[in-house]
């Protein structure tokens, strides 16, 4: 049980509902890109870190 009989889904559903009729399209899509860029980033650290830890 969340807040006042409210599960903790149901609240996530209601705020990316709100974000989304507020123009949160936008922001939600570079939120996306950046979060992959960054995967992306610290995956290449970690696999020179590894190829550096072999020598």
């Amino acid at each position: 049980m969340g807040i006042g009989g409210i599960s903790i889904w149901q609240i996530l559903i209601i705020l990316v509902v709100i974000l989304l009729f507020f123009g949160g399209t936008k922001r939600i899509k570079s939120l996306g890109s950046d979060l992959a860029n960054t995967i992306k980033s610290f995956r290449k650290t970690m696999d020179e870190e590894d190829k550096d830890k072999d020598k």
